[in-house]
């Protein structure tokens, strides 16, 4: 098996790779993350975890290289990491009661051959009707300011979820695994 590269810098990814018991290493590409004009965002989270993975590629050669990248869409735009609880109370103020749509954009570089499979996995949280007090401690109690869509799915921003609606919850946290491992067995690695 070529080695493994994860490429990014995120624990929450390096967290929900661990699950595949596979050995790993991390390294952080180096990528202008700006939205093209006009660009959809399923689009846009492709090319970003597609140059996510080629960035890395002259740096680890004969490595299975993993780019992935996430937006969080509500009303047709592009929601932003928040970096501030003002942002943040903002954002969770706009989704409540609605549907945040989050596209999580992931490939998989063969840097030895080239090969480069890319994919999208969609993944839909319905929000509960959410009072601004309850934004505010919740905010208060787990400053999501890095998170698209200003909540931990895998913390206490479950409390915020009507429902939700996809085929792969790791997604919502931004490593789709279960896509990913049709991807690493095209390349022949054994899971488990």
């Amino acid at each position: 098996m070529l080695p493994l590269l994860l490429a990014s810098s995120s624990p929450y990814r390096r967290e929900l790779l661990a699950r595949l018991r596979l050995p790993f290493v991390c390294a952080s590409p180096d990528i202008d993350e700006s939205a093209h004009p006009n660009e959809p965002a399923t689009e846009l989270v492709q090319r970003l975890a597609r140059e996510k993975a080629g960035a890395l590629a002259s740096q680890y050669p004969g490595h299975l290289i993993i780019g992935s990248d996430q937006v969080a869409v509500l009303d047709g735009k592009i929601l932003g990491k928040p970096h501030t609880f003002e942002r943040a109370r903002e954002q969770l103020m706009a989704a409540s009661g609605a549907s945040v749509s989050f596209l999580t954009g992931l490939a998989l570089l063969n840097s030895s051959t080239g090969r480069c499979q890319v994919a999208y996995v969609p993944f839909t949280v319905h929000m509960r009707n959410l009072e601004q007090a309850t934004i505010e401690r919740y905010l208060q109690a787990e400053q999501p300011y890095d998170c698209a869509g200003s909540f931990k799915a895998e913390g206490l921003g479950v409390s915020l979820f009507r429902s939700t609606e996809g085929t792969d919850a790791t997604s919502l946290i931004g490593l789709p695994l279960i896509r990913l491992v049709d991807m690493l067995l095209e390349e022949g690695v054994a899971i488990p």
